[in-house]
């Protein structure tokens, strides 16, 4: 299974950067109020934002990719290595968007690699 690990993480790192193109598409759009008359104006400004076309298709890549995947390996190895994403997300919250990261958000991601590491070392 440790095999397909490298397949894994490229999933993992495509939906971790969906998810980082989706919030800088955000960012450009702003700040907006759930009202019916701006359904129309802010969904057409998400439909033709880079940053968000660009997540959206990081996203599908990486379904098919995931798919591939499972069709190799036990799924009670390789979602819980979904989790890498949470290290990869954080740390580029922090480094590209300045988000505060303090010693209790450190500590939990020390943890999330302790136990993905360890999942690996059950294959």
């Amino acid at each position: 299974m440790t095999v397909y690990l490298p397949l894994i993480v490229f999933g993992v790192l495509l939906n971790a950067l969906a998810q980082l193109a989706l919030k800088q598409g955000m960012r450009n759009i702003g700040y907006f109020d759930f009202r019916l008359e701006n359904c129309v104006p802010v969904f057409l400004n998400i439909a033709v934002n880079p940053y968000i076309l660009a997540g959206l298709a990081c996203y599908v890549l990486s379904v098919a990719v995931w798919l591939l995947v499972l069709s190799r390996v036990e799924v009670s190895f390789a979602y819980p290595l979904l989790s890498i994403g949470y290290i990869v997300t954080a740390s580029a919250g922090w480094i590209f968007f300045d988000e505060s990261m303090g010693i209790i958000r450190w500590s939990g991601i020390l943890v999330i690699c302790l136990g993905v590491w360890l999942i690996t070392r059950s294959a």
